[in-house]
């Protein structure tokens, strides 16, 4: 059965699904003429000062970049990185900026969507996200593909999203300080419980002030990091570029099987990293407080610029740079000796880091489980799964979850198959909101976004 599991995964995360994941970037990159990358500097102008909104909605805009942050800045940003320079080689950091560029332009059409075509019950609480844009914007005979989308997406986050993340936390915290797993577990279980709990606001208001806390203290100690080794940082970054187009000796086989590697394994955990295509982060993105989804679309977009090109290259260049690469490590392992030989004490900062990015992906992973069950079973559905999630973080701790991470992939593939349909049969709707807002906000005594 695991061999066969294993055969499935290698095939819904080959080249076709990465062909179609960065295909839809480019398609929809193209068609925005390349808005996401001119709309950058504009879009963090925007964030802070629009921090409260203007339109119905649940949460603020800023509050909802926020969570979905909370869920995509976690284990992959320090492990997922490290597991890809391990297999494809420095050259797959390459391919995750490139494959990031262009997943703005998705997680910008995925905002947009999900605020153009969410829902609310009339007392403020707002749904949206795949499964609504699916359900409101495709003709009738689509839409299995929500109901798909749901199902999967109810079931992914238990995997990775939270059992693997509280066994990472768990085995990282037995190892620096001989903590019990079962007894992180139950702690984690009634941290997150007291969030989670508290619904959308909840979630939001605790992930706005760590989510920041955490990027900013990340971000600080890795700026350390290559400041105090900056001789090796023009060498990594030539390193990085030509390991990306000539292969490298630490991925084996000649140089052409190192380039394939390096895409693959670059574009594959980018996707993991940022989730752009996957459809997550505009299910919280419907939430916000907003009445255009253009502007929350450019809101949404900094999320896959945050997580990759800042905090993705933040651990890249800290392995390159230090040269821990060829050591043998992988995963946060890997991460972890780099910070520690390249800066003092930066073993902490991985191991602390590590910590607060599982539980923050813990809290806003169980809001997009949540929706997804609000969209199958209403609102009854919602008390029954918060039980289930609490009571499913402990049993993470003591069970091997080497099989769980392999079917949370294969869930996360599926998730992204009914979600790339509707973005490329609706982003004719993307492009004219998109000219619209813009072609409003060229006019005089108009302010553009």
């Amino acid at each position: 059965m695991a061999e066969i599991i294993h055969t499935i995964n290698s095939w819904v995360w080959g080249p076709v699904m990465l062909f179609l994941i960065l295909g839809t970037g480019v398609y929809l990159t193209m068609g925005l003429r390349f808005l996401t990358v001119r709309k950058i500097p504009a879009a963090f102008r925007q964030l802070f000062t629009r921090t409260h909104g203007a339109g119905e909605g649940e949460i603020s805009p800023f509050g909802a970049l926020m969570t979905a942050l909370s869920a995509t800045i976690g284990t992959g940003n320090l492990a997922g990185v490290a597991t890809a320079i391990a297999l494809g080689g420095p050259g797959a950091l390459f391919w995750m900026w490139l494959a990031a560029l262009f997943g703005m332009a998705t997680k910008y059409a995925e905002a947009v969507l999900a605020v153009h075509y969410r829902e609310h019950d009339g007392e403020g609480r707002y749904k949206g996200g795949p499964m609504y844009y699916i359900k409101n914007g495709l003709k009738q005979h689509w839409h299995w593909l929500g109901f798909l989308f749901a199902v999967f997406g109810g079931l992914a986050g238990f995997g990775i999203a939270n059992t693997v993340q509280s066994n990472s936390v768990s085995q990282v915290l037995e190892t620096s300080f001989d903590i019990e797993p079962l007894v992180t577990g139950i702690v984690l279980a009634v941290l997150v419980a007291a969030v989670i709990l508290g619904g959308i606001r909840r979630i939001a208001h605790v992930t706005s002030v760590l989510v920041p806390f955490m990027a900013v203290a990340y971000l600080l100690a890795g700026l350390g990091l290559i400041l105090s080794n900056i001789g090796e940082l023009p060498g990594a970054v030539v390193v990085i570029v030509d390991s990306a187009f000539n292969g490298h000796a630490a991925s084996g086989g000649f140089a052409g099987a190192g380039v394939l590697l390096a895409l693959r394994m670059g574009v594959a955990r980018g996707i993991f990293s940022n989730e752009a295509g996957l459809g997550s982060a505009p299910i919280a993105h419907a939430a916000a407080k907003t009445d255009n989804p253009v502007r929350q679309g450019t809101i949404a977009m900094l999320g896959t610029f945050i997580d990759t090109l800042v905090v993705c290259t933040i651990t890249g260049l800290a392995i390159v740079m230090t040269g821990v690469m060829e050591s043998g490590e992988t995963g946060a392992n890997l991460t972890r000796m780099a910070f520690a030989q390249g800066l003092p004490g930066g073993e902490w900062v991985v191991t602390f880091g590590l910590c607060l990015f599982a539980f923050t992906t813990m809290i806003g992973w169980s809001y997009y489980g949540e929706r997804c069950v609000v969209f199958l079973f209403g609102e009854r559905g919602v008390l029954p799964f918060r039980l289930v999630w609490v009571m499913a973080i402990p049993l993470g701790t003591v069970g091997e979850l080497n099989l769980v991470w392999v079917i949370a992939d294969i869930l996360n593939a599926c998730m992204a198959i009914p979600n790339l349909t509707a973005l490329i049969l609706l982003a004719p709707v993307v492009f004219k909101l998109t000219r619209e807002h813009f072609a409003a906000a060229a006019k005089p005594g108009d302010r553009p976004a």
